[in-house]
């Protein structure tokens, strides 16, 4: 018997969770069509086993709510017996759904012991109405991901209609976050956790529609300030290569690291990118990109000199066993309908809001790139996409006049939202009860990459409002 594809389960659990929402209502178990109800792969999935799930409907535009109105998805995860509030997730991206956190829920519930867990889907991503109508939809021919002639016709959708296009920003994104919130919180104890650009999303809504209850915020990996240069996406790949070098001068200040690689680790790395023979083992033939992905798993950047030795010696093995895992990694979280990142929202927002210099060329990337021994795809990607732009709005850059207590977690090796730029988007916050608890060797995401770290730091925050005393390293 053949396997239904995911395009075939999403748009199955699209139908049922539509078709069981109506039949709640009918049978006076909802009392509202946005009620959240059993959700129908709860049954079927043990690792969502007891979620409900809502469908909220909102504006398009809330500037214009006489318009077309969109419907946000939203899964809670209620806590074992007696709930002592709840925990807003807010996934990172741009264009990441609620499905990231699903493979987390342990060390979510350690974190938080005795909360309700609610994970909504942004605008544009997962379950929630999505930005190309049509190639985005569960029964189109790649699913919730584009695939083939999708890609264009998708792309030639967001210019034909670039009205609908431009209301998917991050303004309207927390307008909707802070909408569930008031929408599904009753006044009931209430927590905010946000990670890479939702911490972005997070305190847009703090500085556009704060909610009227919220008794603390994490923010996992801080994104620089809006307003920087120095880090904005368009200068990735010199962030990578910082944190990427750090590993490599880790391995020199080891003598039998460094007796491994018969001499300097930055040696061994650069005379693999110099090489065309041998970087061709690589997989994509493209050192710098793989070796940069790696830099996100403190077990797998760990394995680099390994890697460089094996290649040196025309060993082939350890590079395949990383390659290996390194699938594996991105695996844990491709397993539901709506994990598959929204291509077209991270072309919208970054090329909006995070790009800070839209008149970059292709010339520039691989002229800024030679100099380098690790690299991200980023820079690359922005270039052209100008014309899905949305005007900035009067929010961007911005800071909050107001906030609960915050907890900002950031690893000084971090690939993406480096230190250096959380410690400058601190320095724009409101000073009184902002706790910055840095991990050492943390790198992005901590809530999955340092589980320990952020159980600890998370949970001592939840009952003391303020950051661990100790230190935590990995």
């Amino acid at each position: 018997m053949k396997c239904p594809t995911f395009a075939a389960v999403a748009a199955l659990w699209g139908a049922l969770i539509l078709g069981s929402l109506a039949h709640a209502s009918e049978q006076g178990t909802a009392k509202r069509a946005d009620e959240f109800v059993g959700c129908p792969d709860a049954k079927t999935d043990a690792a969502l086993a007891g979620s409900h799930c809502a469908r909220f409907s909102a504006p398009l535009d809330y500037a214009d709510p006489g318009r077309e109105r969109i419907e946000l998805f939203v899964r809670k995860f209620p806590a074992p017996g007696k709930s002592a509030g709840q925990v807003w997730l807010v996934a990172g991206g741009p264009g990441e759904s609620g499905a990231s956190f699903y493979p987390l829920l342990k060390t979510l519930r350690a974190a938080f012991p005795g909360h309700d867990l609610l994970v909504p889907d942004h605008r544009g991503t997962g379950f929630s109405s999505r930005l190309c109508q049509k190639e985005e939809a569960a029964d189109s021919a790649g699913g919730a991901a584009l695939e083939g002639a999708e890609w264009a016709t998708c792309f030639e959708a967001l210019e034909s209609d670039s009205k609908r296009t431009r209301a998917f920003t991050i303004t309207h994104s927390a307008r909707d976050l802070h909408a569930l919130m008031e929408r599904y919180s009753a006044g009931r104890k209430t927590w905010l956790y946000g990670v890479s650009y939702g911490t972005q999303l997070v305190l847009r809504m703090m500085t556009v529609a704060p909610p009227r209850r919220l008794d603390g915020i994490v923010l996992d990996s801080l994104v620089p300030p809006e307003t920087s240069e120095q880090w904005d996406l368009s200068h990735r790949s010199a962030v990578v290569d910082e944190v990427g070098r750090a590993v490599l001068a880790q391995c020199d200040a080891d003598p039998g690291c460094r007796a491994r690689l018969e001499g300097s680790a930055v040696a061994a790395m650069q005379a693999l990118v110099d090489d065309p023979k041998v970087s061709s083992a690589v997989p994509g033939g493209r050192p710098k990109l793989f070796f940069g992905a790696l830099l996100d798993s403190p077990a797998l950047r760990a394995r680099i000199p390994l890697v460089l030795s094996g290649l040196r010696g025309g060993d082939l093995e350890p590079l395949r066993k990383v390659e290996q895992d390194l699938e594996a990694l991105g695996g844990q979280f491709d397993r539901f309908p709506q994990s598959s990142v929204s291509i077209p929202l991270v072309a919208v927002i970054s090329a909006s809001e995070n790009n800070a210099r839209p008149g970059l060329t292709q010339a520039q990337v691989e002229s800024e790139a030679a100099g380098l021994l690790f690299v991200s795809s980023l820079p690359g990607q922005l270039v052209g996409r100008t014309s899905l732009a949305y005007p900035r709005d009067e929010w961007f850059g911005r800071s909050p006049t107001a906030l609960p207590p915050v907890l900002i977690l950031q690893g000084d090796m971090d690939p993406k939202t480096p230190l250096a730029g959380a410690q400058a988007h601190l320095r724009l916050l409101p000073e009184a009860g902002v706790n910055l608890f840095t991990v050492k060797g943390g790198p992005h995401f901590l809530l999955f990459t340092a589980p320990g770290c952020f159980k600890s730091a998370v949970s001592t925050f939840v009952q003391k409002r303020r950051a661990p005393r100790a230190a935590c390293s990995l």
